[in-house]
């Protein structure tokens, strides 16, 4: 009787508790294309949003290998996460991505870099026009070079929407001034030490350049480490960046990097998450969630310090 009564008791609980008590939380599983500075400024968003929306969330470094990230997605979805969010190794490269989380009927969240695929029907982006930074890095440029003058242009990962559109802002505007000419135009990869290597190599040879328009501000600063050590100063040759990471600023700050153009890391992040959520609620949203660019010069660096 007695142990009759306590299930009976039990049963008569769990009735009366509301259907909230027993919903699992939600998790999110989370794949970036790898752990550097500005991937982590949105990891960071994302862990901070995750946490007061009361979410599990999930981070992998896929290291730049696409097999890797694929494999990422595929344990995700093998743990019935509630919704994955994918910074892609490469936008070329994403369908089976996609097609693996829609079969699975998981929402999935592209951040950063933009698919080479429409997105919809359980696919979303949440992101900036890097169209857009390439205008405004060479824009400012052309007027501190008063439309005159040798432009490089150190080129991101080409697995990278991002180095591609960018690259062509730059070009775009550049065609308008018939005193700029771009000289030279190489891969870096996004990466640090590459702008060293690549930057070194240009004045080896001896290439005269007055700016250089990096895809990324890691590259940026690889550039001013190479002209430092080849005694080259930064108020005769201009260095531009893109993403406004701490260290950029930091540089600009020191009167070394000329100018950078605001990447919303953190709200890329947070998007990432509230799109995520949105979606495993069924609540509409756009395809596509932009985020604005914004130019960083002297005049306004203050604003972004605390930004990134």
């Amino acid at each position: 009787m007695k142990l009759s009564r306590r299930i009976f008791l039990a049963f008569a609980t769990a009735a009366i508790l509301p259907a909230s008590a027993f919903a699992q939380t939600p998790s999110i599983g989370v794949s970036l294309s790898a752990f550097d500075t500005f991937l982590t400024i949105v990891r960071g968003g994302m862990a901070k949003e995750a946490e007061n929306q009361k979410v599990k969330i999930q981070f992998e470094d896929a290291n730049n290998d696409v097999g890797r990230q694929v494999s990422q997605v595929e344990n995700f979805i093998a743990q019935r996460v509630s919704a994955i969010v994918v910074n892609p190794v490469d936008t070329a490269a994403t369908k089976r991505i996609s097609a693996a989380a829609r079969k699975a009927g998981i929402p999935l969240v592209y951040v950063n870099r933009k698919p080479d695929e429409k997105m919809g029907n359980g696919t979303v982006f949440v992101g900036s026009d890097s169209l857009v930074a390439g205008r405004l890095q060479m824009e400012e440029l052309a007027r501190r070079l008063n439309g005159k003058g040798n432009v490089a242009i150190m080129v991101g990962a080409l697995s990278s929407d991002a180095a591609i559109d960018r690259t062509k802002g730059v070009k775009e505007v550049a065609k308008k001034f018939p005193g700029i000419k771009i000289v030279e135009e190489q891969v870096a990869d996004f990466d640090r030490k590459k702008g060293i290597d690549l930057m070194a190599k240009w004045l080896s040879a001896g290439v005269k350049i007055d700016a250089i328009a990096a895809n990324n501000d890691e590259m940026a600063l690889g550039a001013l480490i190479a002209m430092k050590q080849a005694k080259v100063s930064p108020k005769t040759l201009l260095v531009a960046g893109v993403d406004a990471t701490p260290d950029a600023l930091s540089s600009m700050k020191s009167n070394e990097l000329a100018l950078t153009v605001f990447q919303d890391a953190k709200g890329q992040g947070t998007g990432a998450v509230q799109a995520a959520m949105k979606m495993v609620k069924k609540e509409k949203l756009p395809d596509m969630n932009m985020i604005p660019y914004e130019l960083v010069v002297q005049d306004n660096i203050a604003k972004y310090i605390s930004k990134n």
